[in-house]
């Protein structure tokens, strides 16, 4: 069916909203739309338990809510995402679609929406969005490429190449130690976004408009997040205080700074990978990344490291996205933050581009990574840095000297060592690189 042929199963204030919003052409995300039919799902069921709906009628709310949870009814949340600050807007959306799925006797405020604002739903929905995207996709992500990391730590465990510090020559190190960094920057990763997840967690349902809880039945929230936890397997959790989880939107400020971390972790990685790999002649050339695709029009042969810079452009937007939702975050007044809309836009889009580049940059580059044992050795024995072992033997002054030597000369650190006075067995001593990368010397 076309557009054009849709049967619009929202009303008045849909058709207000949508008028009204032409902003971006881009909707609420789909997650926090099938929220909102989760919450109105278990939010009528439960009314019906506490006495004050007709249970016929509020079955049929809810079977028409599954139905939205499921997906089957996303071309009917039409309005924009830059909209009404609360999601008020989108609330109201579901508040029709789901009066005219259930019949005409519903009312879509005094049945639907009973119990429940704008203000409190709205938020729950990207909050329990955000809980559910973070721990069934982006978690999941992060220990994939974890153990990609790792496994490829224990692989190059004996691969001794130069180290580098301010991009300059420093004294050797393992590629698998390398490795086992970013096997751990990303183990942190998870731990960062699970600290912040018991936040997200705490929803500001049953505080209606203002925290107050006005219009709602004492129990209800609790039971809701009951049959919540029950249905999707989430530890749903009560707000430490209600005026707190109606006024600010802290704990999704709190996700997004874990996730830009993330993002900044992802550009340290995804560089250091593309420059080991650079070359294969005129660059570092220590690596050999999966050759996925042609890497130029022009020049036959080349190939470029494609999914670091994917990584590296979903770092960027990520960063950028949270700058955005520190600017919404601190713009709460008094009972309500008004910038939930876009907060939920960029959250839920950090989220699934983070778990869909780990997932690339596990199963596309890092576990098809090669050491090129040739540059390694080559980088190895040739960063001059190497002669700080020579320190204790010698002293500083005179290892400085032998570096400063072959650095002019562009000889050996060995050949300017054997002339500089120092005996083949102290050099070899000092100098076994493999020793010394792994901190034994």
């Amino acid at each position: 069916m076309g557009v054009s042929e849709r049967v619009e199963l929202w009303g008045g204030e849909t058709t207000k909203a949508v008028a009204n919003f032409p902003i971006s052409g881009e909707g609420v995300p789909l997650p926090v739309i099938h929220w909102l039919g989760r919450i109105k799902g278990a939010a009528a069921r439960v009314n019906a338990d506490l006495g004050l709906l007709d249970g016929e009628i509020a079955e049929r709310i809810a079977a028409a809510a599954d139905r939205v949870a499921a997906g089957e009814f996303d071309d009917q949340f039409p309005i924009d995402v830059f909209q009404t600050g609360s999601g008020t807007s989108s609330n109201m959306n579901a508040n029709e679609v789901l009066a005219t799925l259930a019949g005409e006797d519903v009312h879509r405020n005094d049945h639907v929406n009973m119990g429940q604002s704008s203000n409190d739903v709205f938020p729950s929905a990207v909050h329990l969005a955000a809980l559910d995207q973070a721990t069934h996709d982006l978690l999941p992500a992060l220990e994939g490429l974890e153990k990609a990391f790792a496994a490829k730590a224990t692989e190059f465990h004996d691969v001794v190449k130069a180290g580098r510090t301010h991009l300059m020559d420093a004294v050797p190190v393992t590629l698998g130690q390398e490795f086992s960094g970013y096997a751990a920057q990303v183990r942190l990763a998870g731990r960062r976004v699970r600290g912040a997840l018991p936040q997200v967690a705490q929803i500001p349902l049953g505080g209606t408009a203002t925290g107050t809880g006005m219009n709602t039945h004492p129990e209800f929230a609790e039971r809701v997040r009951a049959r919540l936890s029950e249905t999707t397997g989430l530890t749903i959790s009560a707000p430490e205080d209600p005026f707190e989880a109606q006024g600010n939107r802290d704990a999704l400020v709190e996700l997004s700074g874990a996730l830009k971390v993330i993002a900044v972790s992802f550009t340290k990685i995804a560089n250091d990978l593309a420059l080991m790999g650079s070359g294969p002649r005129a660059g570092i050339g220590e690596l050999f990344l999966p050759e996925l695709q042609k890497g130029s029009s022009i020049m036959p042969g080349k190939v470029n490291p494609v999914i670091p810079e994917v990584v590296l452009q979903v770092s960027a937007q990520v960063i950028g996205n949270d700058t955005a939702i520190t600017i919404a975050g601190s713009q709460g007044n008094f009972e309500l933050n008004v910038r939930v809309p876009l907060i939920a836009r960029n959250l839920l889009e950090s989220i699934r581009l983070l778990a869909a580049a780990a997932r690339a940059l596990n199963e596309k580059c890092v576990s098809g990574i090669e050491a090129n044992l040739a540059g390694c050795e080559r980088s190895a024995e040739s960063t001059l840095a190497a002669a700080t072992a020579l320190n204790p033997f010698i002293g500083y002054d005179k290892a400085a000297e032998i570096v400063k030597e072959a650095a002019s000369s562009g000889r050996m650190l060995r050949e300017v060592a054997y002339e500089k006075g120092v005996d083949e067995e102290t050099y070899n001593k000092a100098m076994d690189l493999r020793k010394m990368a792994q901190g034994n010397l």
